[in-house]
């Protein structure tokens, strides 16, 4: 059993950023193996927005994880305290969500997390429940554990007070509430991203104020987006959405670089920790290339937003269509030993004649690797093979070994 649980803990630890209090997991996980008593772990999500994308997914995957070792999962959508908005990061207050939107919003989330979470160990639930019944009094009881100073040390806070910004006393409140959602539930585990690191200690501080047992905190890090360099977002156009076609989803994994497949598969994919190793060392002593890994792993995605059988339709479609868009049969092709700017590439492969011109190219939309626009200037092509487009007749084969 001892084994068992070590393993469990590796697993559990795989791409975390921080963990704190990884003793009482290691114990609950002792408890589930010996008695086979449950423990609950939640994470919070506030519907801002009806859809997911794999970067909010790298949390919900963990949770999965903790699925498999005996945890029941408290999957709690803020409902309440989205109509107030969470601060975190944010330089202004946040507009206030209609009752409706989260309401239509959390609809969309239930849809699309069951995909990943197995929905017999899962609670879904709504902080309005408690939350609306705490009341003025409960409200100004539970203020009193927080001191003005303390959150005026927020990074987020200080910048805005510093430069005479907006700070709502609604936005003070909103870390007490989250963290009063912990005492509600009796939550053991909480779950989160490294920027929600306040509030989840929050939930610590007032489950000890409450004298109930603290729970661990385990933070995961942010998911990059296509480009490798800035945090998946939507408005940055460098994410791959939930609910993206499938064939969408396949050529957006493709499209990363062969040093971020690596990330990828650390925070998103199922297999374990040797298998990934594994792969690893193959692609390293070159029996295994790397757009075959990630074709792997563009299928094992595809498979789970879009049922099994979906990532391997897609990876024939993608085939199909790629082979007709008209790139010709002979074109040049260009060997490079080790990783290459993409300025320095189109320079390289005779496609412009500078790497100013390259810069221009890309700013306006005019680059593709492998179909897919180039949205970042400094990306850096790691070993593969690649096809370089500049406008629409220019192209050429780069091979980086």
């Amino acid at each position: 059993m001892e084994n068992k649980v070590q393993e469990a803990l590796q697993e559990i630890q795989r791409g975390t950023s921080e963990i704190i209090d990884i003793e009482a997991i290691e114990k609950l996980i002792t408890r589930y193996y010996q008695t086979g008593e449950n423990f609950y772990v939640k994470a919070g999500f506030d519907p801002t927005a009806p859809d997911l994308h794999l970067g909010h997914t790298v949390l919900i995957q963990k949770l999965a994880l903790f699925q498999k070792f005996g945890g029941i999962v408290q999957f709690l959508i803020g409902d309440f305290t989205a109509t107030i908005g969470d601060p975190t990061g944010k330089s202004e207050t946040r507009k206030v969500l209609s009752e409706q939107n989260v309401l239509d919003n959390a609809q969309s989330y239930k849809e699309q997390v069951f995909k990943i979470l197995d929905e017999s160990k899962t609670e879904v639930m709504f902080n309005s429940k408690w939350l609306k019944e705490l009341g003025t009094g409960g409200l100004i009881s539970l203020a009193s554990n927080l001191t003005v100073a303390r959150m005026i040390e927020r990074d987020d806070f200080s910048k805005r007070y510093e430069s005479n910004t907006p700070i709502a006393v609604s936005e003070f409140i909103y870390p007490l509430l989250q963290g009063y959602d912990s005492v509600a539930m009796k939550t053991d585990i909480e779950l989160g991203g490294t920027d929600q690191k306040f509030n989840l200690l929050m939930g610590r501080t007032l489950q000890k104020a409450y004298n109930q047992k603290q729970q661990a905190v385990l933070m995961m890090p942010i998911l990059e987006g296509l480009d490798g360099i800035q945090k998946m977002s939507k408005s940055l156009g460098n994410y791959i959405g939930v609910t993206d076609e499938a064939f969408d989803m396949f050529g957006k994994i493709l499209s990363i670089s062969d040093e971020l497949m690596w990330r990828y598969f650390e925070l998103l994919s199922s297999k374990s920790l040797k298998e990934i190793e594994e792969l690893k060392i193959a692609v390293e002593n070159k029996t295994l290339h790397p757009k075959d890994v990630k074709d792997s792993l563009a299928m094992e995605i595809v498979d789970r937003f879009h049922g099994a059988g979906m990532g391997e339709e897609a990876k024939a479609e993608f085939k199909k269509v790629f082979a007709k868009k008209d790139i010709p049969t002979d074109i040049d092709e260009y060997l490079f030993e080790g990783e290459i700017w993409i300025c320095q590439a189109l320079v390289d492969a005779k496609l412009v004649n500078s790497t100013s011109q390259a810069r221009r190219d890309v700013k306006a939309g005019a680059v593709k690797i492998n179909q897919e626009k180039v949205v970042d200037e400094k990306l850096n092509l790691q070993i593969g093979e690649y096809i370089l487009q500049k406008g629409k007749k220019n192209f050429a084969k780069i091979i980086i070994k």
